[in-house]
């Protein structure tokens, strides 16, 4: 997948003129790149376009002119855009009760560690989460996963009838979503060769 470079970035003035196109059109494409698992955790693919988006919204609400602090932008995001045979994503702990947010994310410790896609019985991905959100004593509610397919399971999850799920296999957290329709197409472009 292609990462972002400097010349897509619009300056701050046209950015402003296009952005409200730009928003319609990534709140589009994301309706197909979120995944509920359960009441508390949603994953939000990323690809390109939401990257390019999340770059010109931290331009335009830092309001960054300087080329070499567009440029570091741009390299922190890029590392969320998956390589060749990857899916990424955002990954939200949805706690919505503010008095029980430590307690609910301590509860979820090692979470980073139960999380996969299975593609019919025999194929499964597991995340690799970014290093940094998940320490002994806290949990970040964002983080970011990454999904490295090897090429059987590539081709099951493009071209395969087998049911794909996202599955969070956690001691206080079990929960699965299947990925279907839209979604999967969606995502399969990702990872199509």
């Amino acid at each position: 997948m292609q990462k972002v470079v400097l010349d897509e970035i619009q300056g701050l003035e046209r950015y402003e003129q296009s952005r409200d196109e730009l928003r319609r059109r990534i709140i589009d494409l994301k309706k197909h790149r979120r995944v509920s698992v359960g009441d508390r955790v949603t994953l939000v693919f990323e690809n390109h376009d939401t990257m390019l988006f999340q770059i010109q919204e931290m331009v335009r609400a830092e309001r960054i002119v300087d080329l070499d602090k567009v440029r570091d932008e741009i390299e922190v995001y890029n590392a969320l855009v998956p390589d060749p045979g990857e899916l990424s994503a955002t990954f939200l702990i949805e706690i919505t009760e503010s008095d029980r947010i430590r307690d609910d994310l301590l509860s979820l410790l090692g979470i980073d560690e139960a999380v996969r896609i299975e593609i019919g019985d025999r194929c499964v991905v597991r995340g690799q989460f970014e290093a940094g959100h998940s320490k002994e004593d806290k949990l970040s509610a964002v983080q970011y996963v990454r999904f490295v397919f090897d090429d059987a399971a590539r081709a099951a999850f493009v071209g395969g009838s087998e049911p794909v799920r996202l599955v969070i296999d956690h001691p206080n957290y079990r929960h699965a979503a299947t990925i279907t329709g839209a979604v999967r197409a969606s995502l399969a472009e990702d990872l199509a060769p």
